[in-house]
């Protein structure tokens, strides 16, 4: 029986919260795994809290660069109280957009690289949040293992996905590239090896998702347009991003 892998979802944002019975019996019934990322400590805990649910759900802690202002000491005691029971780091990486002045970069840049660092000391995977940030990331990264880190959403141009493959990232698309030439491009000029796909719900999406919050009965929509992208049937292309995912999770 093949599994399928959302390597990037919100599962515990609270727009979740209403539907979330619902949600784990539709991963039950859709045989879908899901790598539930966190924001900042508060939401970190409700992910810990998510996944005794449900063994579906992969609870991954960390700070968004978005909340870098976060308590940061409080997840790093967080992260070694539970690394027994924890899948991986992360939401955590870089983004100027949340930035106003060097002091803000300075903070982001502190955030990601602790959690970094606790990543390697439990060796425990990483999602990564490269937006307009790959080469500050590329350059912090070469002081850290790569080989089971994640660039999220990957939104580099061919140069940068060379690069990240040359690094050994993964990368990861989701339900955009199911009608973005560009994304299907990306796609399809990466290591196959190296590929995941997720939903990184409740973000929407439009098109034919009709702006609403990304749900992660997505996730089989993407792997056929991924399929299709890659010239590969729809259960290889499972198979394959089975295989990614259970490498990328070190399991």
């Amino acid at each position: 029986m093949t599994w399928y892998f959302d390597s990037h979802i919100h599962l515990s944002d609270p727009q979740y919260s209403p539907d979330m019975d619902f949600t784990l019996q539709e991963m039950d019934f859709l045989k879908i795994k899901a790598c539930c990322v966190s924001m900042d400590a508060k939401n970190s805990l409700e992910t810990l809290e998510l996944a005794k649910k449900s063994e579906l759900v992969l609870p991954f802690i960390g700070i968004h660069p978005e909340c870098a202002n976060d308590d940061l000491e409080k997840v790093v005691t967080m992260i070694e109280e539970n690394h027994d029971t924890l899948a991986g780091i992360g939401e955590i990486g870089l983004d100027p957009t949340y930035t106003n002045n060097d002091e803000d970069t300075k903070r982001q840049t502190l955030v990601f690289e602790t959690l970094l660092s606790c990543a390697e000391k439990y060796n425990k995977p990483v999602s990564i949040h490269s937006r307009k940030s790959l080469n500050e990331v590329f350059e912090v990264m070469t002081s850290y293992n790569t080989k089971h880190a994640l660039l999220h959403w990957f939104d580099g141009s061919k140069k940068n996905l060379q690069k990240a493959m040359d690094m050994g990232f993964f990368v990861s698309f989701g339900p955009v590239m199911i009608y973005a030439n560009d994304k299907q491009t990306l796609l399809s000029k990466s290591d196959e090896s190296k590929i995941l796909v997720e939903t990184d719900g409740p973000v929407r999406f439009s098109r034919c998702f009709e702006m609403k919050p990304a749900d992660i009965g997505f996730i089989p929509s993407v792997i056929f347009s991924a399929s299709k992208v890659l010239g590969k049937s729809f259960d290889d292309t499972a198979l394959l991003l089975e295989k990614n995912s259970n490498a990328y999770l070190g399991i």
